[in-house]
Parts: structure tokens; C-alpha cells; sequence
């Protein structure tokens, strides 16, 4: 499964880069705000960090503006993926963008129906929100599962980026899944390393090793 990271903090990019774990980055309209730089400017830079898609999402909610926007947003970098909404606009604009070599992230999505319907318009990767689906006591993972199989059941290609992502158990989950991709806030990735046992056992390990007076080199 690869990981994205859900924000335009350039130094939580990097960070992660370092790492190893970076295959590519969302933003939306409230991470560019809470950036506070300007959209093309951050994007630009996200798109010099990673290889990997970096999605930068249109504001617009009719085709043509939506086409206009996305033309601006595709001019930045090789490996910008539009990201449009779930709306008739927003799949029209999806459709048109994938004929032309673009790719294409379809987010808000809500339903498998609506899964479905991204995946006929030829849709590069449709977002599912859990997190949202949990806050309102809908199992999110139940989502995750009905679109697999529907994928599944007709070799679609459209990758399954799994949104909204607020702890390490929707990761793990999302993995057993088979999403394709998941997409989290930096901090959410980074406690997929916390265990106990792991602390303890280096622990023990620095003890012991203090504890022989040697050195390495």
C-alpha cells in the first residue's frame, strides 16, 4: 500500500521523504490555508520533494471553470493529479482530464455508488472518507470493503486512496483491505512505529551493550 501524506507543511514532507515512506502527497483547500503560502508556490515545491502524485485540488464547481482551473494546476509539475468532487461537474471534468493524460484524484466520496460512477469516468484514484463516515457512526472500513470488491468485480484500475485517515488502525485496516493507497497527517504515520516492546527491548539491548564497555570503531 503506498503512503501519502495529507498536508502542504514542506518540512513534514521532507521529513518524511527522508524516511523512505513518501510515495506522494494530497493537499485540499483548507491545507493550503493552513499553510499560509500561496497555492502554486507550495505546490511547486511539494512536487520537487516527491516523484510521486502530488494533488492539488480545483475550487471551482462547474466543467469549464473546473477545466480552467486545472489547466493552471497541471502546468506546475509532471506528477500533479487534479483533484475534482464527486459531483456531475466534477466526474465531466474527470473524464475529459484522464483523456488527455492527466490524472485524476475524485474526493468527497461518500457511497460505493459513488465509487462506482468515479470509476466508469475513468477516475486515476477515488477518495473515500472513513474518518467522516465514523464521526457520524457509520463504520468507515465497511466503505473501504464495498468498493474493493465492486473494483475487484470489474478490474477496474482506479486506485483506492483512503481519506480522512485519523489513526494508525484505519491504516492497518485499510492495508488488510487491500487499499491501494492510503493517505494520513504526517503525525498519523509516524505512530505506526510506537510499540512498547520495541522501546523495551532497545532499552534492554543499550543496557547490555553499555554494560561490555566496548565501542563500534
Amino acid at each position: 500500500m503506498k503512503f501519502f501524506a495529507d498536508t502542504a507543511d514542506i518540512d513534514a514532507i521532507r521529513e518524511l521523504a527522508d524516511t523512505g515512506l513518501l510515495d506522494g502527497v494530497t493537499t485540499n483547500p483548507s491545507l493550503i490555508k493552513k499553510a499560509g503560502r500561496d497555492i502554486i508556490e507550495v505546490t511547486k515545491e511539494i512536487c520537487t520533494i516527491t516523484t510521486g502524485p502530488v494533488s492539488a485540488e480545483v475550487v471551482a464547481t462547474e466543467h469549464d471553470e473546473m477545466m480552467r482551473e486545472a489547466e493552471v494546476l497541471r502546468k506546475i509539475a509532471d506528477n500533479i493529479a487534479i483533484k475534482v468532487p464527486l459531483t456531475k461537474d466534477g466526474l465531466k471534468t474527470c473524464k475529459k482530464l484522464t483523456g488527455d493524460g492527466t490524472m485524476v484524484n475524485v474526493t468527497l466520496c461518500f457511497s460505493a455508488n459513488q465509487a462506482l460512477l468515479a470509476a466508469k469516468a475513468g477516475a486515476t484514484f477515488i477518495s473515500p472518507f472513513v474518518g467522516r463516515h465514523d464521526d457520524v457512526g457509520y463504520p468507515g472500513m465497511e466503505l473501504i470493503t464495498d468498493i474493493r470488491i465492486i473494483y475487484d468485480n470489474y478490474e477496474f484500475e482506479t486506485q483506492i486512496l483512503v481519506a480522512s485517515v485519523r489513526n494508525p488502525i484505519h491504516i492497518h485496516d485499510s492495508a488488510k483491505l487491500g487499499a491501494d493507497v492510503m493517505t494520513a497527517p504526517p503525525e498519523v504515520i509516524w505512530k505506526l512505529f510506537n510499540h512498547p516492546l520495541t522501546d523495551k527491548g532497545l532499552e534492554a539491548f543499550l543496557k547490555d551493550w553499555e554494560s561490555t564497555g566496548q565501542k563500534i570503531g
